[in-house]
């Protein structure tokens, strides 16, 4: 769990400074290039080219393409119709996708995460509820399709690598290569030249958000979810939610709706807490911890 607070810490931070210094102001598919880009070179002194098998590198490109190439894709852009605050509470379903996911891998279907799924969407409706407009639907699909993203690379890294004796560092490497083919190959179709970065600041958080947020931080957050079972690291996925928040109203947002945020918050809160409740139970019957 060490390694899952430690970054959760570390991303505390990411929410706002893409909310605040790029949201609007760089082009989404240029910073996400960016990011991805510094942080493959941080692993690449570390990648084994010729110990890694072939299936495995293949592995962990497909799921750096999914769980970050992907999900930067759609996350970045959510931050165009949503606040920083609904960003976060509407990544509060993260954990249900990563109980269904594991699920579905199982065999095993409950449809009561549905239930959960709709009292979530609840809360986030409730803190729009005066201007829910088409713009407000599509910044919360955008962070549903970054959530499953990122559901999928946790659960498959996790089926990947939790037995595996390799060093982990020496193959995160072929996690970034993927996802910065999919970055790549995006910026060159939808990417706009003219909304480059134009201040220091603004190449400050890139590089910050690059080599510290993605480098490190997805290195330990993957490393983290081998050690622990499924069910703490759905968890451990909505532990990021009241850190960032606070983060983001006490230094860049004072003059959020704290009220309204606060509803919405409660029933999302409601939500994670029946979905922990009723998977109690199970819990020892999903990935072992190792």
């Amino acid at each position: 769990m060490g390694y899952l607070f430690a970054v959760t810490l570390l991303w505390a931070f990411s929410f706002s400074l893409i909310g605040v210094y790029l949201a609007g102001q760089v082009d989404a598919w240029f910073s996400v290039l960016m990011r991805i880009a510094l942080a493959t070179l941080v692993f690449l002194p570390f990648l084994s080219f010729k110990k890694t098998p072939k299936p495995l590198a293949i592995k962990l490109m497909f799921i750096g393409a999914i769980q970050l190439g992907a999900m930067y894709s759609f996350y970045y852009h959510s931050f165009l119709y949503l606040s920083v605050p609904e960003v976060l509470l509407f990544t509060v379903m993260t954990p249900i996708y990563i109980t269904l996911l594991n699920d579905a891998i199982e065999k095993h279907f409950n449809p009561r995460f549905f239930v959960i799924a709709l009292i979530a969407v609840c809360g986030a409706l409730a803190i729009r509820y005066e201007s829910i407009n088409s713009n407000f639907l599509m910044g919360l699909l955008l962070v549903q399709a970054a959530n499953m993203c990122f559901a999928t690379g946790q659960v498959t890294y996790k089926r990947l690598m939790s037995n595996s004796k390799l060093d982990h560092k020496t193959v995160f490497g072929w996690f970034f290569i993927g996802a910065l083919l999919v970055a790549t190959v995006c910026y060159v179709l939808f990417g706009n030249t003219d909304k480059l970065p134009s201040t220091p600041i603004q190449w400050g958080v890139l590089i910050y958000l690059g080599i510290v947020a993605s480098g490190l931080g997805y290195f330990g957050w993957n490393k983290g979810a081998t050690l622990v079972n499924v069910g703490a690291l759905a968890a451990m996925n909505n532990v990021l939610i009241p850190a960032g928040i606070v983060v983001n109203v006490l230094i860049w947002n004072r003059e959020a709706d704290i009220l309204r945020l606060s509803i919405g918050g409660g029933i999302i809160l409601a939500a994670l807490l029946l979905n922990q409740i009723s998977t109690i139970p199970s819990k020892g019957k999903v990935l072992p911890v190792d």
